[in-house]
């Protein structure tokens, strides 16, 4: 039982590795930003979650280097402005991306 929790464990955590790597190669940043830049969408991510405006599963949230891209389907135009105006408010976030479309 106990051999078996130890490989779990290490396979976990050599994939998370393995993920982390290929993420910041991919994206050409260092460790430290990639992780900077997965807070800041967190965060974004957070705060839809809690407006009732925003629809959070709708909406998807990427950063890389400090701009947020928002892409995804908005209900009305008050909605996508919303979704920018919370990411802009979001500490950590240098320029926003707004590419939601209305439905």
């Amino acid at each position: 039982m106990i051999t078996r929790l130890a490989i779990a464990a290490m396979v976990a955590a050599t994939t998370l590795v393995a993920a982390t790597g290929c993420a910041v190669e991919r994206h050409q940043e260092t460790v430290g930003a990639y992780v900077d830049d997965s807070a800041v969408t967190t965060k974004v991510k957070a705060k839809f979650a809690e407006d009732p405006t925003v629809s959070a599963m709708a909406i998807k949230v990427d950063t890389m280097k400090g701009v947020v891209q928002l892409s995804g389907f908005a209900k009305s135009n008050d909605e996508r402005m919303m979704a920018e105006r919370l990411a802009r408010d979001t500490n950590g976030v240098q320029g926003v991306r707004n590419d939601i479309i209305v439905k």
